[in-house]
């Protein structure tokens, strides 16, 4: 059995569609001619009737013809005469008879005096009409007319005929012409097929329909499986619908049951420019998106879309930033204090004591007083991040402030959530005021609401800039890495905002981004 499919014939999708082409044009070459003889065998039949009239009803008006009836030797004169005429029509015959059927002439002289054999009872009524009989000479379509002398007496009958042999004959003469034809025909039509088989081979690469159909299945059942949304749409149609939309596109993207057109996808995906691994907030959900265009052998064909979800991955990355800061703005204040250290150990040697000890005193009161001002205020994670980010930001030149009566612990945000709110928002901000410049955290309740504010003395951001990072993950300074969360803080933010049904804002005079959160709500 498997020698028997092994050695089966499985030609490609185009060969069987050039194969059943050809097969088409034959049975349409044969039929066609079939009846293209048979309607010019009815066109000759119908050419006959109206020629064997026009000659009999010629002979039998002719004033000749009913001279020589009445005359003594009737055939003596019609014979000549209506052998000259059939001669000259083409007619096989032509009888003139007396009303009685018998023959005055004939094609064959033998048969002159013998009866008619035929129709002529309508004749005989006056009636001219023609019919198909097989007389003497074998079948032949004929026609019989009655014959009047001048005072409208009848006196005889004209009978002019074709017969089928002379009508076959020119219907044969027809078909080599036909079969001329037909074959040019086929010959041209079956070069045409050829050509478009060649097409569709490279269409299909060469594939055949089991091999086509196994594609589709699999391409169908990986495009279900796959852990990323992709859509793909097609450069031949650009304002079309989406060529294909994956269960997981429409499900991480939102998307409705039906055809997909680009301006149901997020403002940010609409494009057809080149994305690598960019951020982008769609809904509630953080993804990875990724686009690229699509190139046949010589042209682009289409633009492909993926998109992969980073919601729980990008969250705790942002914590891990948090975390990442807080580390290294820890390091910075050690790597402070050991400088701090170093002077008041130097000013011991030196024999200044008491500027040792007003020096250390100093440092030690600035620092205990911010520790002192969040105890209350902030959560222990969330005091220990701020009086980092203070020593960190000094080091840059900015001073990092947080306002009298600010509330940290007051709002509905969890620890973790307020490790990454106040860390991007201050960072966010220390980026933005630069060196010999300030920034101020306050929280609180505003009416009725608990409100977060980082304020800064930078120029603040555009609705354009504030709209892009909202939806994607945006930097304005250079060469930040966002797959690490730079640049994606205000995305996580506004997603927190979307999720406990608050708000996030920006402002300018002075710069300030405020997120404004029901107080104590349940994440949805």
């Amino acid at each position: 059995m498997i020698g028997a499919m092994r050695g089966r014939w499985h030609p490609a999708v185009s060969t069987r569609v050039f194969v059943a082409q050809v097969a088409l044009l034959l049975v349409v070459a044969v039929v066609g001619s079939v009846a293209f003889v048979w309607a010019e065998r009815d066109r000759t039949d119908d050419d006959a009737r109206e020629r064997t009239t026009a000659v009999a009803v010629a002979i039998g008006t002719a004033p000749s013809t009913a001279e020589a009836l009445t005359s003594p030797d009737p055939t003596a004169l019609l014979a000549p005469e209506t052998d000259a005429v059939a001669h000259a029509t083409g007619m096989d015959f032509i009888v003139v008879m007396a009303p009685d059927r018998t023959r005055y002439t004939h094609a064959d002289p033998a048969r002159i005096g013998g009866r008619f054999t035929g129709t002529v009872d309508r004749a005989l009524r006056g009636e001219t009409f023609t019919e198909e009989y097989t007389g003497s000479l074998g079948p032949s379509i004929r026609a019989v007319t009655p014959v009047y002398d001048e005072h409208g007496v009848l006196i005889g009958l004209v009978s002019a005929g074709v017969t089928r042999a002379r009508l076959a004959d020119q219907v044969r003469r027809v078909i080599p012409i036909l079969v001329v034809v037909v074959l040019v025909g086929l010959a041209v039509a079956v070069g045409v097929a050829l050509l478009l088989e060649r097409r569709l081979r490279r269409q299909t690469l060469g594939l055949t329909p089991d091999a086509l159909r196994e594609l589709y299945e699999h391409h169908n059942a990986v495009l279900h499986a796959l852990a990323e949304g992709m859509i793909v749409f097609d450069d031949a149609a650009p304002d079309g619908p989406a060529a294909v939309v994956n269960d997981e596109a429409r499900r991480l993207l939102g998307l409705p049951d039906r055809p997909i057109m680009r301006a149901d996808l997020p403002a940010s995906l609409r494009g057809d420019d080149d994305l690598v691994d960019e951020v982008h907030i769609s809904g509630d959900r953080v993804l990875l998106a990724n686009r690229q265009a699509v190139t046949g052998a010589a042209q682009r064909i289409g633009t492909v879309l993926t998109v992969r979800d980073r919601t729980d991955l990008q969250e705790v990355l942002g914590e891990l930033d948090a975390v990442r800061s807080l580390a290294n703005a820890l390091s910075a204040q050690a790597h402070e204090h050991a400088n701090r250290m170093h002077s008041v150990v130097t000013m011991i040697e030196l024999g200044r004591r008491d500027d040792a000890v007003d020096f250390a005193t100093q440092q030690l009161t600035s620092s205990q007083g911010l520790v002192d001002q969040l105890a209350s205020a902030a959560d222990p994670a969330v005091t220990a991040l701020l009086v980092a980010k203070v020593a960190e930001a000094a080091a840059v030149g900015v001073e990092v402030t947080v306002a009298d009566g600010a509330d940290l612990v007051g709002g509905p945000l969890t620890p973790s959530e307020a490790l990454t709110a106040v860390g991007n928002l201050v960072d966010n901000a220390v980026d933005a005021a630069g060196v010999d410049g300030w920034v101020e955290v306050d929280a609180g309740i505003v009416d009725g609401q608990w409100s977060l504010r980082v304020l800064d003395s930078g120029p603040g951001m555009s609705d354009e800039e504030f709209e892009r990072a909202r939806e994607r993950g945006y930097s304005t300074k250079a060469g930040l890495d966002r797959i690490h969360g730079r640049g994606q803080g205000l995305a996580l933010l506004s997603r927190l905002a979307q999720r406990r049904g608050g708000t996030l804002t920006v402002h300018r005079d002075p710069s300030t981004v405020e997120l404004v959160l029901p107080r104590d709500t349940e994440e949805n």
